[in-house]
């Protein structure tokens, strides 16, 4: 995926992740983004849940011809976890 289309898909990842949050009055808080990276703070014990169906949000965010790979880490930091 070319970098600026990586932009656009990030943010309808971002949107549709946190529709679903305010929806579903999940425990969860989208805390920051970095380039094609989401990090989120949660309860541990609700990470690996939570962590499916976000990387399917991701994944799925634009319908494209091309598969999409999201790589999921759980951590206590992402300063840890990179």
């Amino acid at each position: 995926v070319i970098q600026g289309s990586a932009a656009d898909l990030i943010k309808v990842a971002m949107i549709n992740i946190q529709a679903k949050i305010n929806t579903d009055k999940l425990p969860i808080k989208m805390i920051l983004q970095i380039h094609d990276e989401l990090v989120f703070e949660l309860p541990k014990k609700d990470a690996a849940k939570h962590a499916k169906w976000i990387a399917n949000e991701m994944t799925n965010a634009i319908r494209l011809d091309i598969p999409l790979k999201v790589d999921v880490s759980i951590g206590p930091t992402w300063l840890t976890d990179k």
